[in-house]
């Protein structure tokens, strides 16, 4: 029998007086589910990305809104026929996301819903930018038509990536439109862009995820990348564009892998044809460096590399103390 998994995505700002006691009630309940995912808990909410059998979703969502501070949580869903998530993690965290400042939530941009979001972004110009608050690459893969590219590779570097924007465009008379991938990114950072002198922040509600399931993928191009074995996902069921390029022979493709040098992991764009050529390494010379992982040049879905077990680890190590004997 054919399993269906739910692809879940969703987060809730709210106090928790006893947060890693939440954890483990988290842990109780899923402990007995067909479950896989990242779940992060703070004293300010929590995020939740899982796969779930479907069979195990109504169970679920009652019990997740039985929570007063969680009843009216946005859930978003995709389906797939596999877990897009290697294991299951439920634990405590200090910040949501790592941003490394303190948010104040009563700035937040104004919400849009999709639809809103749709007829807002059809009128860009010098008044108002589409601004992506992703990282670089996610960009390449896919975004809005007419967005800035974000000039950052992690969520840190927002705050100096805000400060340039502020000498680019007027803070006072320019309407910013903030998009993520769920939509976390932009409740946290668009306080900072109204902290900064932004006066006309907007953001879209629920990110590209609801937009693409409510709306579809009008004035988008490409496709959406996503933390999870997944890595790029079209946003809607007739979205299958591909606008990115592979890294060295810039054919077409939308195809991400992690470098197999595990002292490299970088995560870049690449077509099949070079991935194999390069054993799954970014360049030649990662290709040539003393610890590479073994690279499948047909797995089927390429996934993120996974940790290596321990015996993995001594045969590398075994390997390279033969080579240098």
């Amino acid at each position: 029998m054919n399993k269906k998994y739910f692809v879940i995505a969703c987060y809730a700002f709210a106090a928790i007086e006893f947060p890693k006691q939440l954890v483990k009630e988290w842990h109780r309940f899923l402990r007995e589910k067909d479950a896989k995912g990242r779940i992060y808990i703070s004293d300010d909410g929590i995020n939740v990305q899982m796969s779930l059998l479907e069979d195990d979703f109504a169970s679920f969502e009652a019990w997740i809104r039985s929570d007063e501070r969680f009843k009216d949580i946005d859930i978003k869903i995709h389906t797939d026929k596999e877990h897009v998530f290697p294991k299951l993690t439920i634990k405590y965290r200090e910040q949501l996301a790592a941003l490394d400042y303190k948010i104040d939530r009563s700035l937040n941009g104004q919400y849009l819903s999709p639809q809103e979001w749709k007829e807002k972004i059809a009128d860009l110009g010098s008044h108002r930018i589409l601004l992506d608050v992703r990282n670089d690459y996610e960009y390449d893969v896919g975004h809005f038509e007419g967005a800035i590219r974000p000039d950052m590779k992690t969520f840190r570097e927002f705050p100096a990536f805000a400060e340039k924007l502020k000498k680019e465009y007027d803070p006072k008379n320019t309407e910013v439109l903030m998009f993520c991938t769920g939509g976390i990114r932009c409740e946290l950072f668009s306080p900072l862009m109204r902290e900064i002198g932004f006066e006309k922040v907007y953001q879209l509600k629920g990110g590209v995820i609801k937009y693409g399931l409510e709306v579809g993928h009008a004035h988008w191009r490409g496709k959406l990348f996503v933390f999870d074995d997944r890595l790029v996902v079209p946003i809607d069921e007739s979205n299958e564009e591909v606008i990115s390029h592979c890294t060295h022979c810039n054919v077409k493709t939308d195809q991400f892998y992690n470098c197999a040098n595990m002292d490299c992991n970088d995560l870049f764009i690449c077509c099949p044809e070079c991935a194999k050529t390069l054993n799954g390494c970014c360049s030649s010379e990662c290709q040539e460096a003393p610890r590479v992982r073994p690279f499948d040049a047909n797995p089927g879905r390429v996934k993120p590399y996974r940790k290596l077990s321990a015996e993995q680890k001594e045969t590398i190590n075994a390997q390279l103390s033969s080579k240098a004997v």
